[in-house]
């Protein structure tokens, strides 16, 4: 919950429209200052990191504001001090509306990239996974943890990565 209410931004009309197509997206139905509070969730949590793309935002319209929590505007601002420099430097934004254009525009490329990156399965895909959970069940095996589904196939799942990376590792030295 927002500690001290809400707080708005001026927006570009680009900005905006860049804003809805990721809702519409992403989190079809959704508010689209939820949209802001779910992204911020998602960096905080670690999927993303917000890497400088070579983006290109139209400064022309007139702002528009959009009402956000204060907790949004807070993680803003701290961006915004963290990496004015760098912005400046990269975008030559001037003021923090700029700044804000830019660094939601890295966010929506970013949160493209690393969906990019994901592997999008159906739970029929995991027909085997429930097959070899049920054989370690029965085998009483301890090597993976049988608790629960969900935990057997994590700690599955990651020892087959794992051994994935070590094969890449051997095969590229």
């Amino acid at each position: 919950m927002p500690k001290n209410g809400y707080s708005t931004l001026g927006l570009k009309p680009s900005t905006l429209s860049l804003l809805e197509s990721l809702t519409d997206t992403f989190y079809p139905g959704m508010f689209l200052p939820s949209t802001l509070i779910m992204l911020k969730n998602e960096v905080r949590r670690g999927s993303y990191r917000v890497d400088m793309h070579p983006v290109s935002v139209s400064r022309s319209g007139r702002y528009k504001t959009i009402t956000v929590r204060s907790d949004i505007r807070e993680w803003l601002d701290e961006t915004y001090a963290e990496n004015s420099a760098a912005y400046k430097k990269r975008y030559n934004t001037r003021c923090f509306a700029h700044f804000v254009s830019y660094f939601v525009a890295n966010l929506f490329k970013s949160k493209f990239a690393a969906q990019h990156n994901v592997i999008k399965l159906k739970e029929s895909d995991f027909e085997w996974l429930r097959a070899e959970y049920q054989k370690h069940r029965r085998a009483g095996r301890a090597f993976h943890d049988t608790s629960s589904f969900e935990r057997f196939a994590d700690s599955y799942v990651n020892d087959l990565l794992g051994r994935v990376r070590a094969a890449r590792e051997m095969l590229a030295a």
